[in-house]
């Protein structure tokens, strides 16, 4: 192995922290940029060093060229980071509202959140781009998830209707080897089965109610996306009975929009305050048969109405034989702020609290339908329910 061969590894290394550290007298790598590394190392000075290069200033075009750039330089899940970071850093969001600048971005799913957000100040001639970029997004989001969904939601509603004459595909096999254990045949060591027991497969009836009850202030933007995709999947399916709500200090009800999750999302309204009690009444007049309800809540709890009606309608509603969960937050960005004490006072009525993946909802649907013990579930599934009063 020649000299040159064994420096290249180091030579990479300090090529990448002259890019993190920005050059100048006292960034220590003594590394020269050259080629395409000039053009990466001005796309990152703009956003992360913009104090002295002054950034992208407030010219579209020199941010449609920076986003074409960081397009060129970077691979997807890099620019979908980069261009968040100049949303939040640089202030652009004002220029979302020009459709040339909208062309340029790379969609995902908090771009989305930000144009839903812009939705009340949103001139016509932008409109149309919006819906398009939040089309590519929901249409990039059912193909990941909606499969699983469906067979999630589906395979555990056929496992929660039993049956004594099930074909053979559907016997629960550990089921029939208890209910069968006394007809042992310890010459043939094996069990002779009396009684199958199995999966049903009940058709066309509705088996299960869901409720998602969702709350649209500015914080939960990135949950309010997934949120009616999710929405618009279960209404797909005929045995359950879905219903979308969306609060701030007002109910709004979404279920007549399912069928497009495109009209859900802009029928939503993100920013406002929160009235938790109000959005939960309304959910309460949707329960027609509380042991087939299952209730999610999504949001972070901090209720801007009456706390203390609110808990008292909670409680009915799980007295009443309804399933009630609720979701901090259903995004991938990890622990979110929420109110420690309202969700331990939700525990202790039987309603656990936690932050939920994307991908790990299909799941969740399935335990709960299965009526699964949740918090065993999130255990297993190494997700931490809120319990300590007070604590974020």
């Amino acid at each position: 192995m020649n000299q040159e061969t064994r420096s290249a590894p180091q030579d990479e290394r300090l090529r990448r922290w002259r890019l993190i550290l920005g050059g100048g007298e006292t960034d220590g790598t003594g590394c020269a940029l050259s080629g395409a590394d000039i053009g990466i190392d001005r796309t990152l000075q703009a956003l992360y060093d913009s104090d002295r290069s002054g950034g992208l200033g407030s010219s579209s075009p020199n941010v449609a060229r920076w986003l074409g750039d960081i397009r060129a330089y970077f691979p997807t899940s890099v620019v979908r980071v980069m261009q968040q970071d100049a949303l939040d850093r640089l202030g652009l969001r004002q220029m979302l509202l020009e459709p040339e600048m909208l062309e340029a971005v790379e969609p995902d799913v908090h771009l989305v959140a930000t144009l839903l957000s812009l939705g009340q100040i949103m001139p016509e001639k932008v409109r149309e781009t919006a819906r398009a970029v939040v089309q590519r997004v929901v249409e990039e989001l059912e193909k990941k998830l909606a499969n699983p969904l469906r067979q999630a939601v589906t395979g555990s509603l056929n496992r929660s209707i039993r049956t004594r004459r099930p074909r053979h595909r559907d016997i629960d096999w550990m089921r029939t080897i208890r209910a069968n254990l006394r007809h042992y045949q310890p010459d043939l060591r094996t069990v002779i089965p009396e009684t199958l027991i199995g999966y049903g497969r009940r058709q066309g009836a509705v088996q299960r109610e869901i409720i998602l009850c969702v709350d649209q202030s500015g914080s939960m933007a990135t949950s309010v996306v997934y949120s009616g995709v999710f929405a618009a999947v279960m209404a797909s399916i005929r045995s359950v009975k879905t219903s979308l709500v969306v609060f701030d200090t007002s109910v709004v009800d979404l279920t007549p929009m399912l069928q497009d999750p495109v009209d859900v999302l802009f029928g939503t309204q993100l920013g406002g305050g929160t009235d938790i009690n109000r959005a939960v009444a309304y959910c309460q007049g949707l329960v027609r048969v509380p042991q087939d309800t299952i209730l999610i809540l999504i949001s972070d709890l901090y209720e801007g109405g009456n706390a203390a009606e609110m808990f008292k309608r909670m409680a009915s509603l799980i007295g009443s034989g309804v399933q009630v969960i609720c979701l901090l937050a259903l995004d991938d960005r990890g622990a979110p702020g929420f109110d420690g004490r309202a969700a331990h006072t939700l525990a202790g009525l039987g309603a656990p609290s936690f932050a939920c993946t994307p991908d790990l909802f299909p799941d969740l649907m399935a335990a709960a339908i299965k009526r699964q013990d949740i918090a065993a579930w999130a255990a297993a599934n190494d997700i931490v329910i809120a319990r300590g009063e007070g604590a974020e």
